[in-house]
């Protein structure tokens, strides 16, 4: 029989063993209280225009501070309100910004860590893809990166119990994450996130012309007119794009605008978009 002393240190090597990635942008993209957090991510899917009711397979959602893309990217998680599927699985991809990625990066980490708690990192569709020479595992790149962090606590506020499929996105080519997708796709209990912003740094109504125009590209599936300019997460809307069309589904666009129409100055804007990808029986 243990003696409480065995039981806790048992625990504590357990504790030791689990490896989290703590959040890097908690603070300043978001608020890193978390009630705090909590308050402003419902206030945002509260205020999201409601949309007829979809069962969204992929939702392409910005990345910057909520105060600027916060409302465009509840309108994308606001799809998954009705609760009506039961998603346990959510594959997360998004652009490298601050570390060299050669491929495609999954972590070696347990879980993932935001203010509202953990989520698991799902081991198993790591491994799924890990024999996929484009597919490396590496923390570094996770490290200090925004893009995929500032989706979960919209997903963690919406779904009861979810992993994640955390892959970031480096010098890739838009089929080699199809291939990722393809893998990956499953049914209902799996959801594809997307996240990139779009247009960066041009003034207000050059803005609004390229980013219509990129919305209108992707809106047709045309992926191979996405570049840099375009969006920084290209290569990630891009690979959807291709496994959606290769399975006969469409973007469909939730919301557009611009930091200029949120909280900045119309000098120097970003732009962002969000869309849903609904599933139907027969691209399953």
């Amino acid at each position: 029989m243990w003696v409480a002393g065995e039981v806790a240190a048992t625990v504590e090597k357990a504790s030791q063993r689990t490896k989290i990635r703590p959040p890097a942008a908690a603070g300043l993209f978001y608020a890193g209280d978390a009630r705090r957090l909590r308050a402003t991510v419902s206030e945002l899917l509260a205020e999201a225009q409601p949309s007829a009711k979809v069962l969204p397979k992929a939702l392409i959602a910005p990345h910057a501070g909520y105060v600027y893309s916060g409302r465009v990217a509840a309108e994308a998680f606001a799809t998954l309100r009705a609760g009506a599927q039961p998603v346990a699985r959510v594959v997360l991809i998004g652009p490298a910004h601050f570390v060299a990625v050669r491929g495609i990066a999954g972590p070696t980490v347990d879980a993932f860590e935001t203010p509202l708690g953990c989520v698991p990192v799902d081991r198993h569709a790591l491994s799924a893809i890990a024999d996929l020479p484009f597919v490396i595992a590496a923390d570094a790149p996770h490290a200090p990166e925004h893009s995929l962090e500032v989706e979960l606590p919209f997903l963690q506020a919406l779904l009861p119990n979810f992993t994640v499929v955390p892959l970031v996105i480096g010098d890739a080519v838009p089929q080699d994450i199809a291939e990722v997708l393809r893998r990956l796709w499953g049914g209902p209990e799996t959801l594809i996130v997307v996240s990139s912003d779009l247009s960066h740094y041009h003034d207000y109504d050059t803005a609004r012309r390229l980013d219509g125009a990129t919305a209108a590209a992707i809106e047709r599936g045309e992926w191979e007119s996405l570049g840099p300019n375009q969006a920084c997460g290209f290569l990630a809307v891009a690979g959807l794009l291709v496994e959606a069309g290769r399975r006969r589904l469409t973007p469909q666009r939730l919301s557009l605008c611009n930091s200029g129409d949120t909280a900045g100055s119309r000098d120097r804007v970003v732009g962002y978009g969000a869309w849903v990808v609904e599933q139907t029986a027969a691209a399953a």
